[in-house]
C-alpha cells in the first residue's frame, strides 16, 4: 500500500471538485445508508454494508460504484479496482468513476496505469480546477514511481519578516532577583526583548534511494541565514545534516534517522548537536493515521559549556484527512533535558507538550494551514537567583497560507505567536512573528 498523506489530500481535492460535476443515482434504502456513512467520513462501516450484498448486486451500476468507493475509504483496493471496473464496463464515460479507480489503482503501486486513467478523465473534458488537481495528481504518481530510482530532490527559499522579540529576551527593562536581596537588576538592551526587520536565505537537498526489500536509504543537508536591519548581533545561521533508513511493510513506516547539526549567532557557534530519532508510522485506512516517535540529542555549548545537556523527547501521534480537504493532526509526548555537568541541576527539567492543526485545500493552488502548541516544563531543581524551582507554560499559535504559482515555485505569508509563562521574571517572554517566503523546489 502506498503510505503519502500528501497524494490523499489531492485525492479530497479531486474527489470534492468532481462531485460537483457528476452526481449518482441512488435508488434504494441499502445505497441510500451507504452514501449517508460515506459523506459522515464512515467508509469502512459503509463497506461493511455493501460488501455481502456483492454477489446479488454486483453489476448495479449505483452499487457498484458506492462499493468501490468505499473498498477504497476501507483500504480494500484491490475490491475498489473490481467495483469500479463494472461501472467502467457499463458507463465508459463516468469521470468520477475512472478518477477514483486511478486512486486504486495509485494506491496499488500501478502508477502507470493510474497515470493512463488520470489523463482518460482529463481527455474526458473536466472543468479546469479539476484538471490542474489531476495535474498534481499525475506528478505524484510519477514520485511514486521514481522510487525505484534514486531520486534527488531540492529547494531555495528567500523571506522577509518582522520580529518583535529576535533575541527571545523578556519583554521588561528590569527583573527582581530574589537571590540578590530581591533587588531590581536593568536590562542591558542586549538582554531584554528586541524587535527588528529581517531577512532570510535557505537551501536543502535530499537524497533517497531503494535498497530492495522495503528499506530505501535517506540523507539530506540544509541550511539557512537570517540578517537582521538592525540587530546584526542577533543574526544566525545553521545547518543541518539527516541519513537514515525507512523500511515500509504493509501499512507500516519504520524510519531511522541519524542527525547532525551546528547553530550560529553573531558569526559565532553558539550550540552543535548530534542525535537519532526513531519512529512508526500506520495507515489505519484511507483517512486515518498514527504514528510513535522516540528521539535523544546530544547538546555541546561551545562558549557555555555549563548548558551541555542531553535531551529526550517520544511520544504519539494521530492525522486524519476529512472529505471537504481539510487535514487535521494532533500530537502529544513528553521531553527531558539532563545538564552533563552535575554542578548544574537546576537547569535540567522535565515536560509535557501538546500539538494541533491542519490543513485546508482552498483551492487546487491554495493551502491555507494552522496550528497550536502547548508545553509544560517542571525544573528539577531550586534556582540559586530566585530561589525556586523554575516552572513555564508555554503556548504558540501559527496561520498561513501556500500558494502555488506553478509546481515549482510557492509563495507562503505566515504568523507565529509565542508566550512563554514563568514564575522566574528572566524567563517570560512573548513573540510575534510575520513573515513571506518564496519557495522554488527541483
Amino acid at each position: 500500500m502506498v503510505n503519502r498523506f500528501g497524494i490523499r489530500q489531492i485525492a479530497v481535492m479531486l474527489t470534492a471538485a468532481l462531485a460537483l460535476h457528476a452526481g449518482v443515482a441512488i435508488a434504494d434504502e441499502v445505497t441510500d445508508k451507504a452514501k449517508a456513512l460515506l459523506g459522515a467520513n464512515k467508509g469502512g462501516e459503509a463497506y461493511q454494508l455493501l460488501e455481502p450484498l456483492e454477489s446479488a448486486r454486483a453489476g448495479d451500476r449505483d452499487y457498484d460504484f458506492l462499493l468501490g468507493l468505499a473498498a477504497l475509504e476501507a483500504g480494500q483496493n484491490t475490491r475498489a479496482v473490481f467495483a469500479l471496473e463494472r461501472v467502467l464496463a457499463l458507463d465508459p464515460n463516468n469521470t468520477r468513476a475512472r478518477a477514483e479507480i486511478a486512486r486504486a489503482y495509485l494506491a496499488l503501486g500501478e502508477t502507470q496505469t493510474a497515470q493512463q486513467e488520470f489523463e482518460t478523465v482529463k481527455r474526458q473534458g473536466v472543468p479546469a480546477d479539476v484538471s490542474m488537481t489531476i495535474d498534481r495528481y499525475i506528478a505524484a504518481a510519477r514520485r511514486i514511481e521514481d522510487q525505484n530510482a534514486t531520486l534527488i530532490t531540492g529547494y531555495m527559499e528567500a523571506s522577509v519578516g518582522y520580529d518583535t522579540n529576535v533575541n527571545v529576551g523578556p519583554n521588561k527593562s528590569s527583573v527582581a532577583i530574589p537571590g540578590f536581596g530581591g533587588l531590581p537588576f536593568k536590562l542591558s538592551s542586549d538582554s531584554k526583548a528586541n524587535a527588528d526587520w529581517f531577512a532570510s536565505a535557505g537551501a536543502g537537498v535530499n537524497v533517497r534511494t531503494p535498497l530492495g526489500d522495503g528499506y530505501q536509504l535517506l540523507a539530506g543537508l540544509s541550511a539557512n541565514g537570517r540578517g537582521n536591519f538592525d540587530k546584526q548581533q542577533f543574526d544566525t545561521q545553521n545547518g543541518d545534516f539527516n541519513v537514515g533508513v525507512t523500511r515500509t511493510v504493509g501499512q507500516d513506516v519504520y524510519t531511522v534517522m541519524g542527525q547532525a547539526g551546528v547553530y550560529y549567532v553573531d558569526n559565532g557557534r553558539y550550540r552543535n548537536y548530534t542525535g537519532v530519532t526513531g519512529q512508526w508510522q500506520r495507515n489505519l485506512d484511507a483517512r486515518n493515521q498514527v504514528g510513535a516517535f522516540l528521539q535523544y540529542s546530544d547538546l555541546q555549548y561551545p562558549t557555555q559549556d555549563v548548558r551541555d545537556a542531553n535531551r529526550w523527547v517520544g511520544g504519539a501521534s494521530y492525522a486524519h484527512l476529512y472529505r471537504e480537504g481539510v487535514m487535521a493532526f494532533a500530537s502529544a509526548y513528553v521531553v527531558g533535558e539532563r545538564p552533563q555537568h552535575g554542578h548544574v541541576p537546576w537547569i535540567g527539567f522535565d515536560g509535557i507538550g501538546a500539538r494541533v492543526g491542519g490543513r485546508y485545500n482552498y483551492d487546487a493552488q491554495t493551502v491555507l494551514f494552522g496550528g497550536a502548541t502547548y508545553e509544560y516544563r517542571a525544573y528539577n531543581k531550586e534556582d540559586p537567583s530566585f530561589l525556586k524551582k523554575r516552572r513555564d507554560n508555554q503556548y504558540g499559535l501559527m496561520f498561513g497560507a501556500t500558494h502555488y504559482v506553478s509546481k515549482e515555485w510557492s509563495v507562503t505569508p505566515q504568523l507565529s505567536l509565542t508566550y512563554n509563562e514563568s514564575n522566574t521574571e528572566l524567563n517570560e517572554y512573548n513573540r510575534e512573528l510575520v513573515s513571506v517566503t518564496v519557495r522554488r523546489e527541483f
